[in-house]
């Protein structure tokens, strides 16, 4: 999940709340630095891993949410068979889609 807001500690309780299986959460930079230690210490013990990036070209007054192609997730793998490096995989696919690297590199933790 993406959040597009300074997240304050109720919006954070309220997110895990609503919902509990979430394992991931996306912040912007500028709204990482200010996060409270409370609400990353929360995250933390509920098990949700917090990631820094930005989702560039998406329109929210179009789509409220974002999917990450089938493509990505393919190209992800052509990458991993050919042995590049999590690292090497997480630079190209974040220069071709513009996904934060820290996004990817999420992503091919989970695949594994």
């Amino acid at each position: 999940m993406h959040l597009a807001f300074r997240a304050a500690n109720t919006d954070v309780f309220k997110l895990i709340q609503n919902c509990p299986r979430i394992r991931m959460v996306q912040v912007p930079a500028s709204y990482r630095r200010t996060l409270s230690r409370a609400s990353e210490m929360f995250l933390t013990i509920q098990g949700v891993e917090l990631v820094e990036g930005d989702v560039w070209g998406h329109r929210r007054d179009i789509d409220e949410y974002y999917d990450i192609d089938d493509q990505v997730m393919k190209r992800i793998d052509r990458l991993q068979a050919s042995g590049a490096s999590t690292s090497d995989i997480a630079s190209a696919i974040s220069r071709e889609t513009k996904l934060s690297r820290e996004l990817v590199s999420y992503l091919i933790k989970q695949k594994s």
